[in-house]
């Protein structure tokens, strides 16, 4: 064996992955946009000149304009005025994504509440600490919207939904409201049950929610922290006794 037939008798090559035109670009384009190099509302260029000046393809130029618009970082609008502008991310761009996440993919319903569990006295807490004049009139005004709906199982349970995203707002904690925010119409939706919402269980609602206003109220952390922990710890217990956990999917 020569020593060139020994050098490479132990190398070998394999398949090489060479990434698609339209991801390039969309990659290339996706980092201007989030660095500031192209401004919100900012015009990209038409697909025909776009593609010009990149050498690609306005075929392949609108395939990478698409992934873009799917992302939220372009909008499109038709006609003799329109064509793809930019689109900074904002949380919107977040709850559009993990809300097709939670019901495209069958998320298991317990996987929610543990993350409800994990997260909302955490914002508790924190709202005790950061509540303004303006948070603590818009939790009383969903308090009082909540009572209103002890007749209406459905009513009840969307101003439920909306009373707990008044405290996590309160919070000033951005991503809890956008992950939060995208997971309470899913719970809202799954919990729909008249046996489970019997007048009971929306008095105890009730009676928690007045315990954990009134440690937001104070300003005590540790008391608004440990009473939603038990308020939804207790939710979720009462959930997982209708139907074991695995049966239930969003």
């Amino acid at each position: 064996m020569t020593s060139a037939e020994e050098a490479g008798s132990g190398f070998a090559l394999g398949p090489v992955a060479v990434p698609k035109a339209s991801d390039v670009l969309a990659n290339h384009l996706r980092e201007q946009i989030l660095g500031g190099t192209l401004a919100e509302g900012a015009a990209l260029p038409v697909e025909r000149e776009l593609a010009a000046s990149v050498g690609l393809s306005r075929g392949t130029v609108r395939d990478a304009l698409r992934v873009l618009e799917i992302e939220g970082l372009i909008t499109t609008r038709p006609g003799r005025a329109g064509g793809s502008f930019v689109r900074r991310p904002d949380a919107t761009t977040l709850q559009r994504s993990l809300s097709a996440l939670v019901s495209g993919r069958g998320i298991r319903y317990q996987s929610l509440l543990e993350t409800r569990d994990a997260l909302e006295p955490a914002a508790a807490g924190l709202a005790a600490m950061n509540r303004t004049d303006e948070d603590l009139a818009r939790l009383d005004e969903a308090a009082a919207r909540l009572k209103e709906a002890l007749d209406d199982i459905p009513a009840f349970l969307q101003r439920n939904a909306e009373w707990h995203m008044a405290v996590v707002a309160a919070s000033g904690n951005e991503i809890m409201q956008i992950i939060l925010d995208s997971l309470s119409q899913a719970i809202v939706a799954a919990t729909d049950i008249s046996e489970f919402n019997s007048p009971k269980t929306m008095a105890d609602t009730l009676a928690a929610h007045d315990r954990i206003l009134t440690a937001i109220r104070k300003g005590d952390p540790a008391k608004a922290e440990a009473a939603m922990s038990k308020h939804v710890h207790g939710y979720r217990v009462l959930i997982e006794s209708f139907a074991h956990p695995d049966e239930l999917r969003v």
